[in-house]
């Protein structure tokens, strides 16, 4: 009798379990078993408490829904499980306003805030905080110069040797703390990228060159302040020499990012600068010199140089992209034109580089570098570590000038300045409890910079009232489960409402036969365990994955794919089939019934060329070609390629006069009487405005404009025919102008002769003045005037 009660009673129990399912939400869909179980379903979802909450022939999970649910079916408030996150600040240093003239190593100064978060996950619940970001002045920069000493760096070689001392000149503008290495890579030392041949490996050029043996990367110094060391040191070097013409770079990359000890990398800005004028080898080109071994990635230096060449292969571009994130390490590409596309396809795989052209004798190199530093450090990229089972982040960008982005551009700001501050919004949200331990650390930095943000996951997998749960309970059928949070947590090797039953003793034939769809073979579908009559369907390890219904014949996860998303990423799969979204349809709910993406310019779908089909444009009019069939190479413009048929049906004229009636009848004619009352381009949509010349050279002005239906064309009724020349007119102009400039011409030449002539008589008088005319001093003059005197005369009584 006992048994038979038990029976009605699951019985009772599953039929309400199959009615949540067809007509409940995510809570109780999920029959959750547990209050802990419970609260990873979702955010929304609580667990009641309240011992007397269920009703006969409920199951256990019937306590799991969502809150305002559980209120309605009678759980008093207050013993109702739903507990929240929450996130807690544990370190919070500001931001450093630094001066330059102020002295503060790297380990005082703070660009990110805050430094360490505690954040308490609810499944489903996404807790959220903001972090700032300001570029502090005067930041020490770690700088390796990487060169290519193949021999066609022969001529580079000679400018970089007073690199030293130029570029610590020019990066005092930029930081008072400034370290400079130098390192240099040739080749792997087997062949067939060197000649291994005894001569060869001591002078790998002509017998006229002196070359240096063939190596593969040597650390030549050590960061360093002194920048006359650099040139001392890179002025002994010498050039070398292989046989193939990519370089063996990526091995050279390698080592100056793992071994920091050597390199002597301060946790600092770090800048590696790779200049070369040839491509790179890279991961499975090793097989060529029998290198199969993939690179391991860790320090081979012995003495400054790399030993494990011959051993390891190349690295892979992911491994490089890893080791140099790692390490916070920023790579700049000083590289010729030649390879100028190569680079920066490289560039778009490795976060906070830059790509450079390097001249063809590296004269440009500290220009070069002091450009791409300022390009790497005016943008700030968050990156986050692995991120645990089931969690997921997002970013919202708050940059300058009130700039938001989110998505991928959420994780950046561009085009900031010393001192310049942006924030961004961090959501963390958690899927449910990671399969090992309830506690992680992930962490949040800039790419590039040394900071970062450690943030510890705390996971909330299960209700408080689990701690206050009482082992073997009676009210567990004779202390077979725990009784906690108002039922049972039944004992291993327990099932059913209160563990009443054994999953030894139910599987017996006659409780298994309800657990076979249409009398078949299969028990639960293979997907799940009879258990006292009823299928509990199994739990996959991907907790967004499960099989439902009453004989677990339905599953999430098995619909058909489009783009590797299930369902296409635009529907749901619910028993296997895909329930696509509002404008999509097809198995995999890949095809969209929205036409937008198919209206071209005028407003037409497909141009009225073709048709759209999930999304796609396919024309119809093999002309016609682009995604929305507006491009024709070979079709004229629109007022040239209807001008025939408007001269014939306005004006009777042109080329299809003839045809008119046959090829001409596809629009609408409406003639005006001016130019003025043609329509005006805001007073229809997708409208041309045309003026063609005919074959009397007379202008004629028409509009064209299409709609979904029909095409209206406006003319105006008479053409604009230029009038001829009258003949009097520009006579009577031509003679009286050459009258007036005849006139002109003479007035002009009275006016210069009037001139001139005032001009010599005015020189004339002024000669005429300087002159001295004195008569006494003529020498030939002689006065008509004689005088004579009587030699008597005065004489008194003179004789005879």
């Amino acid at each position: 009798m006992e048994v038979k009660v038990m029976l009605i009673a699951g019985l009772l129990g599953l039929f309400s379990l199959c009615t949540a399912q067809l007509d409940g939400n995510d809570c109780t869909k999920a029959s959750a078993q547990s209050c802990g179980e419970c609260i990873q379903v979702g955010e929304k979802c609580g667990w009641c408490t309240f011992e007397n909450f269920l009703k006969q022939g409920e199951s256990k999970s019937t306590r799991c829904d969502e809150v305002e649910a559980l209120i309605k079916k009678g759980c008093p408030n207050g013993t109702i499980e739903n507990p929240r996150g929450s996130v807690t600040v544990n370190q919070n240093k500001p931001v450093t306003n630094r001066k330059k003239d102020v002295a503060q190593t790297a380990d005082q100064i703070t660009q990110i805030q805050p430094q360490k978060l505690t954040l308490n996950l609810r499944a489903g619940e996404p807790q959220k905080f903001s972090l700032t970001f300001k570029r502090a002045e005067d930041y020490p920069i770690d700088l390796y110069y990487l060169m290519d000493l193949s021999f066609s760096m022969k001529d580079d070689l000679e400018n970089v040797k007073n690199l030293g001392t130029d570029l610590m000149k020019e990066m005092q503008t930029i930081t008072s703390d400034f370290r400079i290495g130098f390192g240099s890579f040739v080749e792997k030392t087997v062949m067939p990228y060197i000649s291994t041949t005894p001569a060869k490996l001591l002078n790998p050029c002509t017998a006229d060159q002196n070359c240096t043996s063939p190596f593969s990367y040597k650390n030549v110094l050590k960061l360093t302040k002194n920048g006359a060391e650099f040139n001392k040191l890179v002025s002994k070097q010498q050039i070398s020499g292989n046989l193939d013409s990519p370089e063996g770079g990526f091995d050279a990359i390698m080592q100056v990012a793992v071994c920091g000890e050597q390199i002597g990398w301060r946790n600092v800005t770090r800048l590696l600068v790779f200049s070369t004028d040839a491509g790179f080898h890279f991961a499975g080109d090793g097989k060529l010199g029998g290198i199969v071994l993939p690179n391991d990635g860790k320090c081979h230096l012995k003495d400054n140089m790399y030993t494990m060449s011959h051993y390891y292969d190349y690295p892979s571009i992911a491994h490089l992209v890893q080791k140099l994130s790692d390490n916070n390490i920023q790579t700049i590409f000083a590289v010729t034109e030649e390879f100028q596309s190569v680079y920066k396809e490289l560039k778009n795989l490795i976060p906070k580089s830059a790509v450079g052209t390097l001249s063809s004798n590296s004269s440009n190199v500290i220009k070069l570098i002091i450009d791409a530093y300022n390009s790497l450090s005016s943008e700030v990229i968050l990156e986050n570590s692995k991120l645990p089972e089931g969690v997921s982040i997002s970013y919202v960008s708050h940059c300058k000038n009130g700039v938001s982005e989110t998505g991928d551009n959420g994780r950046k700001c561009s085009n900031i300045s010393i001192g310049d501050e942006v924030s961004f919004d961090v959501a963390i949200t958690a899927k449910g409890c990671p399969s090992h331990g309830k506690s992680e650390t992930i962490k949040i930095k800039p790419l590039g910079f040394n900071e970062e943000v450690v943030i510890v996951l705390n996971f909330i997998c299960e209700c408080e009232c689990h701690d206050n749960g009482v082992a073997n309970s009676d009210k567990c059928h004779f202390g077979n489960g725990t009784f906690e949070c108002g039922a049972c947590r039944c004992n291993e090797g327990r099932i059913g409402r209160v563990c009443e039953c054994s999953k030894d003793d139910v599987r017996t034939e006659d409780l298994d036969a309800n657990c076979r769809m249409d009398n078949g073979t299969d028990i639960c579908s293979n997907n799940g365990d009879c258990i006292c009559g009823t299928c509990e369907c199994k739990k996959r390890d991907n907790p967004e994955e499960r099989y439902e219904g009453k004989f677990c014949e339905c599953d999430n996860f098995n619909c058909d794919r489009s783009n590797n998303k299930l369902c296409g990423g635009h529907g749901q799969c619910v028993c296997r089939v895909c329930v696509c979204d509002t404008n999509y349809t097809g198995s995999a709910c890949d095809c969209s019934l929205d036409t937008q993406s198919c209206v071209a310019s005028n407003g037409q779908i497909c141009n009225g060329r073709g048709t759209c089909e999930c999304g796609v444009c396919k024309c119809t009019d093999q002309k016609f070609q682009g995604p929305t069939c507006e491009i024709c190479p070979t079709c004229p413009g629109v007022c040239t390629e209807h001008k025939a048929c408007v001269q014939c049906r306005a004006f009777q004229t042109g080329e299809f006069k003839d045809t008119c009636q046959e090829k001409c009848s596809y629009f609408n004619l409406a003639i005006v009487d001016k130019k003025e009352d043609l329509p005006q381009p805001n007073s229809q949509p997708y409208l041309t405005h045309c003026k063609e010349r005919d074959a009397n050279d007379c202008w004629f002005f028409f509009t064209y404009s299409t709609g979904n239906d029909t095409v209206q064309v406006y003319v105006v009724k008479d053409p604009e025919c230029p009038a001829g020349p009258d003949i009097i007119p520009i006579v009577a102009g031509l003679v009286a102008g050459i009258v007036l400039i005849g006139l002109a011409l003479l007035l002009i030449w009275k006016l210069l002769m009037i001139i001139h002539d005032r001009r010599e008589f005015a020189k004339f008088e002024k000669e005429k003045m300087n002159a001295k005319w004195d008569a006494q001093e003529n020498p030939i003059y002689k006065s008509p005037i004689n005088k004579f005197q009587n030699p008597s005369y005065g004489r008194k009584g003179g004789a005879l």
